[in-house]
């Protein structure tokens, strides 16, 4: 089933997110929920509290950026491969150089921004059975996660612009809370107008 997506300025999005246990109500169908409401919007990671549950869950799948011939053979097909789940996730380093990429949100449809991020990260966290893993991931799989990450912990990439840029998208982030902006797939907006 497709869940809406929250859009900015739900104060969800904010809100650093809770564990939660091998019982959580429904889990694997949440998950499968997740998959479907991803593909939809042509995302490729979304975490819970995009679709408004605080709660340490993300979900990755990068093979869109699989095709990309700027890439090494072997980072196409690392990139091919990669879809995972991720629960209660802890970034335990992020190290290496520093690399640009414009990145984008489907919480914050239309608006894309270069950020800065260390290229390598080692996390932990619990796959969908949930059994324990330690990995490390460097390039665009350390990217997605560490933008699907900072989800869980309340931050969002544009909190990671200068004070200039933010003001000059506050007009256009406003829009998006109130829903004045045309999407092709469903969303939540914080200051919609009842009875539109």
């Amino acid at each position: 089933m497709m869940l809406p997506i929250v859009a900015f300025g739900d104060p969800v999005l904010k809100k650093v997110s809770i564990e939660i246990e091998e019982n959580y109500p429904k889990l694997n169908e949440l998950i499968e929920n997740m998959w479907e409401t991803m593909y939809n919007a042509s995302g490729v990671g979304l975490a819970a509290p995009q679709i408004g549950l605080p709660i340490r869950l993300f979900i990755i799948d990068t093979r869109a950026f699989a095709d990309d011939d700027s890439l090494s053979k072997v980072e196409q097909k690392e990139l091919s491969e990669f879809k995972k789940v991720f629960i209660n996730a802890v970034i335990e380093e992020e190290f290496g150089e520093d690399f640009t990429f414009n990145e984008g949100c489907l919480s914050i449809p239309d608006i894309r921004e270069d950020i800065t991020r260390k290229d390598t990260i080692t996390i932990t966290y619990l796959d969908e059975n949930f059994k324990k893993k330690k990995e490390t991931y460097n390039g665009l799989r350390a990217r997605v996660i560490q933008h699907e990450y900072d989800h869980i912990e309340g931050i969002l990439f544009t909190d990671k612009l200068s004070s200039l840029k933010k003001r000059l998208l506050k007009k256009r982030l406003t829009n998006i809370s109130k829903g004045n902006i045309k999407i092709d797939y469903r969303m939540k907006f914080p200051l919609m107008k009842k009875g539109r």
